[in-house]
């Protein structure tokens, strides 16, 4: 059955019944639900394709080198053909995918009913055990679980723990209570990887509140206009990496002092997971981004919460000297900042209090 006759067999079984707002609602749920599952049938299918012409591509080489220079070659081209999601990581990902479940299409209609997202199969490929990767996948399927249950339960070996348990029900029902609050039903239209195969930009709103965002509105507009060099790059910008998609704030680059500048804004007080992860962007964005006579790249985190400290600096480099010297010339100060956020928190309330 392909796609075109899946939507028309789910659609004309639906019954009206003498409540339209209900039958409304069921006939928009039952075409979502086939669209999903038509996105990602097609989805899954290009990626190991693409994975499988890689291969194929690679063992017609001779050389040890050969198979990282077809897939720098090849991401460059598909780069510019393309745009975002044929970077070298995700070319190895297809790979990878391909030479893991060699199997998994017997031809190219497969079987849309029984795959998986995308998202998950990316997340089985950090299991080595083969039998514990097929586990994963036919709890995942039998259990609708979302990608970040699947990545949860990798992470926490739930496979070995369950296995060598003489209670496997009460870690099941520990499992299930953990991982209820990351069950989103929602979860893969709102996929970056699902907006980029579909050629649409990636939604802010999924990822900030409605202060967070009237927040970094002003911010984006206040740095600009500080007239320091600075330019804008990116908002809510897409990173990712083996097992999590994350997203910066606000990309700026500053030329005059020839480096990036990362902010965050986190609704609560800073944690030093936040730190570590801002740290976790500067690294990234250095070696993805940064070129020849650009300095080290700057993280900004601020923090809504005028209780507590408004600004952390990250920087790789830890020279203080140079950061004192040099670097807040150009950039706002902790009171700056803090005064920008506040008055944008108390314009805010009051809009939304009259």
């Amino acid at each position: 059955m392909d796609e075109l006759e899946l939507v028309n067999d789910n659609l004309s079984s639906i019954k009206a019944t003498d409540n339209i707002f209900n039958d409304s609602c069921h006939i928009i749920d039952v075409a979502q639900s086939v669209a999903y599952t038509a996105v990602n049938v097609v989805l899954v299918q290009r990626n190991w394709l693409l994975g499988q012409r890689i291969e194929h591509e690679i063992l017609q080489g001779s050389r040890a080198d050969y198979g990282e220079q077809v897939i720098k070659n090849l991401s460059a081209q598909l780069t510019i053909q393309y745009g975002k999601g044929f970077n070298k990581s995700n070319l190895y990902t297809f790979h990878q995918f391909f030479k893991t479940f060699p199997d998994i299409f017997h031809s190219l209609r497969g079987n849309s009913r029984t795959l998986l997202s995308w998202t998950h199969y990316r997340v089985l490929l950090q299991v080595d055990n083969e039998a514990a990767r097929e586990w994963y996948a036919k709890e995942s399927l039998a259990e609708a679980w979302s990608s970040r249950t699947l990545q949860r339960n990798i992470s926490s070996q739930y496979y070995f723990r369950r296995l060598a348990s003489h209670n496997k029900e009460a870690v099941e029902l520990e499992m299930k209570t953990i991982t209820a609050p990351l069950q989103d039903k929602l979860e893969f239209i709102k996929s970056p990887v699902v907006a980029e195969f579909l050629g649409f930009a990636n939604k802010a709103e999924y990822t900030e509140t409605q202060l967070e965002t009237a927040i970094l509105n002003h911010l984006q507009k206040f740095l600009i206009e500080l007239g320091k060099g600075y330019a804008f790059v990116a908002r809510q910008q897409h990173i990712q990496t083996e097992k999590e998609d994350y997203y910066i704030d606000l990309v700026f680059y500053n030329y005059l002092l020839k480096c990036f500048v990362l902010i965050d804004l986190k609704s609560s007080k800073i944690r030093y997971q936040d730190v570590g992860q801002m740290d976790m962007y500067v690294k990234m964005y250095d070696e993805l981004k940064r070129t020849e006579g650009d300095n080290p790249t700057i993280g900004i985190l601020l923090c809504a919460d005028t209780d507590e400290d408004v600004a952390r600096y990250s920087m790789l480099n830890d020279n203080e000297q140079l950061f004192a010297a040099k670097y807040l010339t150009y950039l706002p100060t902790q009171e700056e900042l803090r005064r920008e956020i506040e008055q944008q928190k108390q314009h805010f309330l009051l809009s939304h209090n009259q």
